[in-house]
């Protein structure tokens, strides 16, 4: 097991939760001023707002340019069963759990997805399992940061550069607050509704080239939902990228 020492400093508003959190400092309905509350999605300004809410996403997390940026349904938990159904299955995977949501992923691999090749590296609540046993030939799912224990990786040092599995990061309670190594990520999801303090409705989901290429180049054995399809005839379809929603987002969750 891998123990690190508990923060010194704590932040000035600590109030976070598995849910919805607090609003940014300073925070008002002021912020909601001139909105689009009743516009569609498809409105000229309601692609504006999508494509602008991507854009900034990819400025302030600083996501590579060739990295794609996708609005997805369902929250993170949407954005990660994407990935998991999918991409998974093309190689063994080692999964890697150390608090609810971790657990969680794995019952949907093991149980419901039943992958015949996966690796279970567990520690108990509060811990780190032991990062070193992770084997980066297979592809990885894991949390950055525990969402109800609030235990992160400490960095992305333990994932090698020339790796040829893929990871796949639920960075849902990460994402904004604590910086991602985007080079060392594949698959990075997250949801408006921890850091930022935004609606919980929709997801980002980000994808490295590689995993688009795993995309076009693997056919998963089990059928696929309409919302789990990226490709179309084993090319990329563009869905979920830019203003391309399949769902209707609220257009005032840009104005967090």
């Amino acid at each position: 097991m891998t123990t690190l020492p508990m923060p010194a400093v704590r932040p000035a508003n600590p109030n976070f939760s598995s849910g919805p959190c607090a609003k940014r400092p300073g925070w008002s309905v002021e912020a909601l001023k001139g909105a689009a509350v009743g516009r569609s999605h498809r409105a000229k300004i309601g692609k504006a707002r999508l494509e602008q809410a991507i854009d900034l996403t990819r400025e302030v997390l600083q996501v590579p340019a060739d990295w794609r940026i996708g609005i997805v349904p369902a929250s993170d938990t949407g954005a990660v069963e994407m990935a998991l159904w999918s991409l998974l299955g093309a190689r063994g995977v080692d999964m890697i759990a150390w608090e609810s949501f971790g657990a969680g992923w794995i019952t949907d691999v093991v149980k419901q997805l039943r992958l015949p090749d996966v690796r279970r590296i567990e520690a108990g609540y509060g811990e780190l399992p032991d990062l070193s046993t992770i084997d980066f030939d297979r592809d990885v799912v894991f949390t950055w940061n525990g969402t109800t224990s609030g235990v992160r990786v400490p960095n992305a040092d333990f994932i090698p550069a020339d790796r040829t599995g893929l990871t796949i990061c639920d960075a849902t309670s990460a994402a904004f607050a604590q910086r991602l190594d985007f080079q060392k990520l594949d698959v990075v999801t997250f949801s408006w509704q921890k850091v930022l303090g935004g609606e919980a409705a929709h997801g980002m989901l980000i994808l490295s080239p590689r995993a688009v290429e795993r995309l076009e180049s693997y056919v998963p054995a089990w059928p696929l939902p309409k919302i789990f399809r990226w490709t179309r005839n084993g090319k990329w379809t563009g869905a979920f990228l830019g203003a391309e929603t399949l769902n209707t987002p609220s257009l005032h969750s840009s104005r967090i």
